[in-house]
């Protein structure tokens, strides 16, 4: 099948489990759930894919055009869904594509059990009461240093949203992630992602979410998960010890804790 092909699906664990399909955020790839994923196999079936123009996507797939919004990124989750006739999803959004996720919700909610999502955040840019913890000159001034020098864009900011100094290994490991990535592709997915303003769906989103917010996570910050918590129709929030932005690589431990437990609760028994 050519969606699989195009997304670099991965098919793992056990067939007949319910099914689990992890989502990576900007500029990664699906080995940033390597540390989680393996917890899960003996009981869902988990499904990994890299967004295309990501990791071993198929980057002949991808055109500015059609990739403009994140409906499009939505629309390739629910294809991926389709073809390997996938129900009752757990969707394990990181990032952007906690609001792909909720996009792709949204469009087939027959589709979804529940979604998880990590760090999400549906608008970067301050807007009156509303704080994304970005300016509107904050992201001209990021897109504009992308634009000029994605390289040293990638070297500088990286590290920042890792987080964790004290680990300097998790920073290199997304700098190098961010490095490989296509320049004209990351600078178009960078431009949709923190121009996107997705406030308006997550009352539309009709299945149990959980929403992961870290501490000092300079891309999501607290205030963000907390409108995000408020604003979901069925949602609760785990505020995580983990720091920085990308827990699934910093704190792998205390994610997949938080993603079990709340698989293990009873539709009515959850609380936020």
């Amino acid at each position: 099948m050519r969606t699989l092909t195009r997304n670099n699906v991965r098919d793992l664990g056990k067939r007949s489990g319910q099914p689990m399909l992890f989502a990576h955020g900007f500029g990664c790839d699906q080995s940033m759930w390597r540390m989680v994923t393996p917890a899960f196999e003996a009981d869902h079936r988990v499904v990994l894919f890299d967004h295309v123009g990501a990791g071993r996507s198929d980057l002949s797939a991808y055109s500015a055009e059609r990739y403009g919004t994140l409906d499009a990124y939505a629309a390739d989750v629910l294809e991926i869904i389709e073809d390997l006739g996938l129900r009752d999803v757990v969707f394990v959004g990181h990032s952007v594509s906690a609001m792909i996720g909720a996009l792709a919700v949204i469009k087939a909610p027959d589709r979804f059990d529940r979604l998880v999502m990590i760090g999400p955040s549906p608008r970067y840019i301050d807007d009156g009461d509303y704080v994304g913890g970005f300016s509107a000159a904050d992201i001209d001034e990021l897109l504009a240093s992308m634009e000029s020098n994605y390289l040293g864009w990638s070297g500088q900011m990286a590290p920042a949203i890792m987080g964790n100094p004290d680990r300097p290994e998790l920073g290199d490991e997304l700098t190098n992630s961010f490095c490989r990535t296509d320049p004209d592709i990351a600078r178009q997915f960078a431009r949709v992602t923190f121009l996107s303003d997705n406030r308006a769906d997550l009352p539309q989103v009709a299945v149990p979410t959980l929403v992961l917010q870290c501490s000092d996570d300079v891309i999501a910050p607290a205030p963000v998960g907390e409108y995000v918590h408020r604003a979901l129709p069925d949602g609760e929030i785990v505020r995580l010890r983990a720091t920085g932005h990308c827990p699934n690589l910093s704190a792998p431990e205390e994610t997949l804790a938080a993603i079990k437990a709340f698989l293990a609760e009873e539709p009515d028994g959850r609380s936020g």
